[in-house]
């Protein structure tokens, strides 16, 4: 037996559908790379990681103290003490943005005034309430390259 589409049902299926829609496309991760918020994985798609492999750069290229965001590979590398080199993702723990530059000892994301500390990608500064996730490289020779 057929019953036609009542407008009730049919605004509360579109409202599901939405709604489904809005948490599936704002912010998904695998867990690895920030999300949406600050609560946790979500069930979404992760962003692209970088080619394993894929020389990012030399280790003269990463300032002691300081660090060079490769936004392309949504990457971070700091370089804390000389020959201590570290990645984290670029991607704040915040609201996914891009972090922008590293300064002072710090990884600032631009977007809300998140900071991160060079060493260890632990929050120095909110809103961000979880640290950056790390990041795997190898370093031979002078070539910094993802791991």
């Amino acid at each position: 037996m057929n019953h036609p589409a009542t407008r009730r049902t049919v605004l509360l299926a579109a409202g599901a559908t939405g709604a489904a829609a809005l948490t599936t496309g704002c912010g998904g991760n695998d867990g690895h790379r920030g999300d949406g918020g600050d609560s946790g994985p979500s069930s979404g798609t992760a962003a692209p990681e970088a080619p394993a492999g894929r020389e990012l750069a030399t280790t003269g290229d990463i300032p002691v103290g300081g660090g060079t965001v490769f936004k392309d590979e949504k990457v971070v590398v700091t370089q804390p003490e000389e020959g201590d080199f570290r990645a984290f993702s670029a991607i704040c723990t915040h609201q996914n943005c891009l972090v922008a530059e590293v300064s002072d000892g710090t990884i600032h994301c631009a977007c809300h005034g998140s900071r991160f500390s060079v060493t260890d990608g632990s929050v120095e500064t909110g809103p961000a309430t979880r640290p950056l996730p790390e990041e795997r490289i190898t370093v031979e020779g002078n070539s910094i390259r993802l791991a």
